[in-house]
């Protein structure tokens, strides 16, 4: 069975993929530290910041970085089980991918961290968490 992308999905996923594959080799940077005098968001409706983590990484080309998908996944603590799903399913990607690095198959990994992510994004979309937060 084949899915068919949404426009937007689709624009976000070949800009992940042109993002990604320039460059997979910064696996090693760690995340920024979060600033000690901001308090901690208020998950609001439950899996808005998850969705507003992954909005973000795919509008800035960040998903193949360092902590992002591990900041994505954390920040569902309060999210119903599709955004949760689809956050551990792009962790997963995630990982799978830095584990192909110079390996034969390691565009396909990134191609399916890219994938992840788009689907994420749609999710969030279809439970009207996309500019919830």
């Amino acid at each position: 069975m084949v899915r068919s992308l949404s426009a937007g999905a689709l624009a976000a996923l070949l800009g992940l993929l042109g993002a990604c594959t320039a460059d997979t080799a910064r696996t090693t940077a760690p995340a920024p530290a979060p600033s000690p005098s901001i308090s901690p968001a208020v998950d609001d409706p439950p899996g808005s910041l998850a969705c507003a983590k992954v909005i973000a990484a795919v509008r800035d080309a960040t998903v193949m970085m360092p902590g992002v998908t591990d900041s994505i996944l954390q920040a569902t603590g309060t999210a119903d089980a599709p955004v949760a799903d689809a956050a551990q399913r792009l962790a997963e990607a995630f990982t799978a991918a830095v584990q192909a690095q110079g390996a034969e198959d390691e565009p396909d990994k990134i191609a399916a961290v890219s994938a992840a992510a788009a689907e994420m994004v749609e999710i969030c979309r279809d439970s009207g968490l996309e500019s919830a937060g």
